[in-house]
């Protein structure tokens, strides 16, 4: 455990986590600090206070069922009146309506948004992008993106609308939760469930990346359905925090509460991270992106993308996703008589892509790191018009991707896109000219000649 006076730098070196998706497990800074045999005892070891942080209702069903309880210095009750935080922020949704967004089934691209040259924090940093559904209602999802370049400064924030799937694409971020801590670099995501409170630090500086947010249900590891046992992300690869704990007073320190997608603020004078124990299966993970175990075809055609899911967040219809996290990782193609980027497609599902490092391999040209693309419900898209051409002219030798990862953000429900994303500077006008360039190439004496043949 690294103690409340060590530097930014030692604490965050060599972090040490538990292993396991969905894991119960357990916990403790000071060898005894969690009570045996009970939860709640009348007096904790210590002198602590046992409080417990409920991500379902009491009566979910017990393989659906997250909590935990914590054993702090001070319980987190302890805090003046909470007010709307001033300045507001203006650029966070999370009920998606006509008076703050809008839609359009046009295909829609944004070069990577510009790190801003004055100070600013995760939070004055995130930005909603789209998004459908209610954080009030508990059924929904918004996609944010982040621009950064300091850490936050002696306040937490507290996602009290859902769970924040964090994927950074540019600098690495030190984040500290009420569980311990998480270093997470671009490659890796970061996970912290609702109403845990969490700061982040930037230790290098300008950073940007991406945020999916879901409302009412939390991210699950997929079925793998007849790929068997193995594969995919593995359960041991999820990597939690062990706890760790800072003691003594911080005047003025500052909880920002998202609620129902506005800031709020109240003041305390300790650390919010002052959990010397916990336990339960209720916590903030990390995943590396390179330890996905990906599968292909071995023989003809393109695997739908859903073969590449990471998490999902579903919904009560089976096989149908309130959001997916999926990604497109290093792999080989191998596939014979077979054009071997993604097909052209129309989808009931609506698809958000990002590109953390390297190219997609059906954009040649305009999709670049840290940008952005949605392809809404039904709305056409595929490969462009150059990485049509060079499949058509390919050997169709094996191949392998390689320096590459993208992602995408899928869901059921059809988004409504953000204002000031729709006008942004960043957004690509001339997006639908990558296609605007294939042509026909239907030969009818080709048709005659195999009809000819039947």
């Amino acid at each position: 455990m690294a103690a409340q006076n060590d530097q930014l730098d030692s604490s965050f070196n060599d972090l040490d986590y538990l292993s396991g998706f969905g894991n119960s497990l357990e916990s403790e800074a000071i060898a005894g600090a969690l009570p045996r045999g009970q939860n709640s005892p009348l007096l904790c070891p210590y002198g602590l206070y046992a409080e417990q942080i409920s991500g379902t209702s009491f009566t979910a069903p017990r393989k659906l069922n997250h909590r935990s309880w914590m054993y702090r210095i001070k319980p987190s009750v302890t805090h003046e009146p909470f007010a709307p935080r001033s300045p507001s922020h203006g650029k966070l949704v999370s009920e998606f309506n006509d008076s703050n967004s809008v839609t359009t089934p046009t295909q829609l691209r944004w070069r990577p948004v510009d790190i801003p040259d004055r100070p600013t924090d995760f939070i004055d940093g995130l930005f909603t992008v789209c998004g459908a559904g209610s954080s009030f209602l508990r059924h929904g999802y918004a996609i944010h993106m982040y621009t950064a370049n300091k850490s936050m400064e002696n306040c937490a924030l507290c996602n009290a609308d859902g769970d924040f799937l964090i994927v950074p694409q540019k600098g690495r971020l030190w984040i500290t939760t009420e569980c311990g801590k998480l270093h997470v670099s671009p490659g890796e995501i970061a996970v912290l469930p609702q109403g845990f409170r969490f700061s982040v630090e930037m230790p290098d500086g300008p950073s940007r990346g991406y945020v999916a947010e879901i409302f009412g249900t939390h991210f699950q590891l997929p079925d793998l359905g007849p790929i068997g046992a193995n594969g995919l992300a593995a359960s041991r690869d999820f990597l939690v925090p062990k706890a760790w704990f800072e003691d003594g007073m911080r005047p003025g320190y500052t909880i920002v509460q998202k609620y129902g997608g506005e800031l709020f603020t109240a003041k305390q004078d300790f650390s919010p991270f002052n959990v010397v124990a916990w336990h339960g299966n209720y916590a903030p993970y990390k995943y590396d992106l390179s330890k996905f175990c990906p599968y292909n075809t071995v023989l003809v055609d393109h695997s739908d993308p859903s073969i590449n899911t990471v998490l999902t967040a579903p919904t009560d219809k089976p096989g149908v996703a309130l959001l997916d996290f999926v990604i497109f990782p290093p792999r080989w193609l191998v596939a014979e008589h077979t054009f071997r980027p993604p097909y052209y497609h129309r989808n009931c599902m609506s698809e958000f892509m990002g590109l953390i490092y390297g190219g997609y391999e059906a954009k040649a040209d305009g999709f670049l790191p840290g940008g952005a693309s949605l392809h809404s419900c039904m709305t056409p898209h595929g490969p462009d018009t150059k990485t049509y051409e060079i499949a058509l002219g390919d050997e169709a030798k094996p191949h392998k991707i390689t320096n590459t990862m993208a992602f995408m953000f899928e869901s059921c429900l059809m988004p409504r896109i953000c204002l000031w994303a729709l006008n942004s500077p960043f957004r690509d006008h001339d997006y639908y000219q990558c296609w605007i360039g294939l042509k026909s190439h239907f030969k009818l004496e080709d048709a005659a000649v195999q009809n000819a043949q039947i």
